[in-house]
Order: structure tokens, then C-alpha cells, then sequence
């Protein structure tokens, strides 16, 4: 079975623009990397949906998701361009099922729509978002799905919900890719978000690279399918890596000051370390195939002033999982 590979561009979001001090200089760095990426065989390129920086919210770039990706999809001509993934909290679904489907217009159907709960705080409350309890933010979000759906699905679509509501809202078009476009849903819970899955999404987002919790979240969101009836197979399941490959044998500590690259030394605290050989980045996807995921998005630090890893990676560990 053919695996495919999508890689987030350098968006800000990581600190990975921190090196560049000109704002239109950052947006063309993350332009360049779509567009090599763009030259194959990578499948996606990715954005993540937040205003402030991590590990810790800074005074630095973080380029805003859907305007970045309406940018991204008028860049390039082949990749699929997603968000990992679109924060509920920040736009109402009518509004954002409306942004979705323009924009897989303006990609020729090229959109990859992420949807997820939410989960930072800080710039909920920064951007004056009010912050609910868990089980408000996954009630919002079951709803909210469903009427995003229904946006793509339903010429005159109404929905009263405890969260939402809409009244027979107007969504021309509703984009270009058939039945819908695309719906990719993140998230691992096993009571809501992989129940939504089953029944509306695309493709899921689980395990966070981890074989075993790949395994389970798979198992368990194939049985939400057997009980709504869907087939399990046509549901994408990616997981995601943080990798930076370098050549078996390469000196791992020069490696070391590229990837880091303007990075703070909190970042490697989170992210831990991507520099990893070929060999191994190889090991680690067979594991997470033979544990479910047809589909693998990396990040890769750096590449906004770099792209060898990004081409490395390409020439030398997508071709052995076509």
C-alpha cells in the first residue's frame, strides 16, 4: 500500500521564521518552501491555526492560517494545501465551511480542511476568545462538524444546536472536490472526536508519531466505523513527525546547529531532537505503517533557510513507500 508524505511549511508558528527579520522576507521564505515542496513527490504541504508562538507565546511571526493558505493554494499547482489543524473556537462553522469552500475553489480542489476543539489557551483569552471547559469545547466541536457538513452537503441547511445555530444559509459555491471537500479532523478522543471521524471526516489525525497509540486510536476509530456503517478504508489516517534527515553517517552535532537555528533552547525541552539518519526516519515510518497510518506529515525545522532536508527526504525516503 502506497504511503503518502506531507510537510508543514515555515510558518512562524514554531519559530521558525525567528531568523529572519523582515516580515515580507518570512512570508517569501515560507512561499519557497511550498513551491519545493510543490515540485514533488510530497502530497501536502501544511499551516497550524494560532496567533502566538510556542513553546512560550513571543513577540515574533505567526502568519495567520486561512489567510496563509488562500496564498499557498495560488503559489503552487499540485500539492494539496491543509491546515493541522483549523481551531473551532476562532471562526463560527458556518463562517469557516464558507472560507473552505472558497478556498478549494481558488485551489482547483486542492484543499485539505482541518478541524480540531482547540487547546491554547493563552491565545484564546489574548485574542478575547472565551476559554470553555473541556466539555463545552467538544460539544461546540461535535456541533460544529455536523454543520460544516451540512454546509457542503445541503442547499438550505438549518441546524439549532446548544452551541450553534443556522437558518438556511447560502454556500455557492460550495467548492470544487466531490462529494465535499476534503475534512480532516484531529484529534485522538475516543468518546467524540473519532466518532466524528466515522462519521463525517476524510481523514483523521492520530498517535502524534507513536506506534501504539497510532494502534489503538486506529482500532478504535475502525469500530466507530463498523457501528455507523462506514468503510474504514476510505478514511485517511496520518499521524505526524518531527524529523530533520541527515545522511547515515553525518555528523549529527553539525546537523544540530541547523536544525536549531534560531530556535530557543525551550524548543528542543517540547519538540525533542529531529536530527535523525535516513535509516532511522525509514524505521520509524514501516513502524507507524504496520501500525495503521497511510499517511505521514512531517515537520522539519529550519527549512526556511534550507531546503536540502526538505529535498533529502523527498529523493531518499518517500520513493521507498510508493
Amino acid at each position: 500500500m502506497t504511503t503518502r508524505f506531507g510537510v508543514f511549511v515555515p510558518q512562524g508558528w514554531r519559530m521558525d521564521l525567528a531568523d529572519i527579520a523582515e516580515p515580507v522576507e518570512q512570508y517569501e521564505a515560507m512561499t519557497a518552501v511550498a513551491k519545493a515542496a510543490d515540485a514533488g513527490p510530497w502530497d501536502s504541504i501544511w499551516v497550524y491555526d494560532h496567533f502566538h508562538t510556542v513553546p512560550e507565546p513571543t513577540q515574533n511571526t505567526t502568519f495567520e492560517c486561512w489567510t496563509a493558505t488562500s496564498t499557498l493554494v495560488r503559489d503552487t499547482t499540485r500539492v494539496n494545501v491543509g491546515q493541522m489543524v483549523g481551531c473551532n473556537g476562532y471562526r463560527h462553522p458556518s463562517l469557516y465551511a464558507k472560507i473552505a469552500s472558497t478556498v478549494d475553489v481558488a485551489s482547483h480542489g486542492r484543499l485539505y480542511a482541518g478541524i480540531g476543539a482547540g487547546w491554547y489557551e493563552h491565545e484564546w483569552k489574548a485574542y478575547g476568545y472565551e476559554w470553555p471547559e473541556l466539555k463545552d469545547r467538544m460539544g461546540a466541536f461535535r456541533e460544529a462538524v455536523q454543520i460544516i457538513h451540512k454546509m457542503w452537503t445541503e442547499d438550505n441547511p438549518t441546524f439549532a444546536g446548544k452551541y450553534y445555530s443556522i437558518d438556511g444559509p447560502y454556500n455557492e459555491p460550495k467548492g470544487v472536490r466531490k462529494p465535499h471537500p476534503s475534512l480532516w479532523i484531529g484529534g485522538g478522543g475516543e468518546k467524540v472526536t473519532l466518532k466524528l471521524v466515522a462519521q463525517y471526516g476524510n481523514a483523521a489525525n492520530i498517535g502524534g508519531g507513536d506506534p501504539e497509540t497510532l494502534k489503538q486510536k486506529a482500532a478504535i476509530l475502525k469500530g466507530h466505523c463498523e457501528n455507523v456503517g462506514r468503510d474504514y478504508a476510505e478514511i485517511i489516517k496520518s499521524t505526524s513527525l518531527n524529523v530533520y534527515p541527515i545522511a547515515d553517517g553525518e555528523d549529527k552535532a553539525k546537523a544540530e546547529e541547523k536544525a536549531f537555528r534560531g530556535l530557543p533552547p525551550t524548543w528542543r525541552e517540547r519538540y525533542g531532537d529531529p536530527v535523525k539518519t535516513v535509516s532511522e526516519i525509514k524505521a520509524e515510518v514501516e513502524q507507524l505503517v504496520e501500525a495503521g497510518a497511510d499517511y505521514v506529515i512531517c515537520y522539519i525545522p529550519a527549512l526556511a533557510y534550507d531546503h536540502e532536508p526538505l529535498q533529502r527526504f523527498a529523493e531518499e525516503i518517500i520513493p521507498q513507500f510508493g
